[in-house]
């Protein structure tokens, strides 16, 4: 039984799983979208969501624990000087899925992750 487990493995070991999301989130905020599967999309949205609130803080710990997670230093600045003070006023919700329809070649499900217009 699975009660009360939160999160999805996506067939893969932990650190295969976390140096995904670490990828995708650094994409997600380079580009400002990113097209993927639902399910990988729906894990990055919350990583993306609590690391733009640390990026809204602003603080040096703050700073540090993004860096800790995304290791492309120009992505980090992005957060910092350009995406975080559009959100200033937003209390969350910063990402938007949009379904794109199933893939080709297996059928799955696939999706657009953005960030929400500022």
């Amino acid at each position: 039984m699975r009660h009360k487990l939160a999160g999805r493995k996506l067939g893969r070991p932990a650190n295969h799983r976390w140096a995904l999301y670490r990828c995708q989130v650094t994409a997600l905020l380079a580009y400002e979208k990113l097209t993927t599967t639902e399910a990988k999309a729906k894990e990055v949205r919350s990583l993306a969501e609590k690391v733009i609130t640390l990026g809204k803080d602003g603080s040096l710990a703050s700073r540090r624990r993004v860096l800790a997670f995304i290791t492309d230093k120009k992505v980090v600045e992005k957060l910092f000087n350009e995406i975080a003070p559009d959100y200033a006023d937003r209390s969350g919700g910063y990402t938007r899925l949009v379904r794109l329809g199933p893939r080709p070649g297996d059928n799955a499900p696939i999706v657009q992750i953005e960030l929400v217009k500022r």
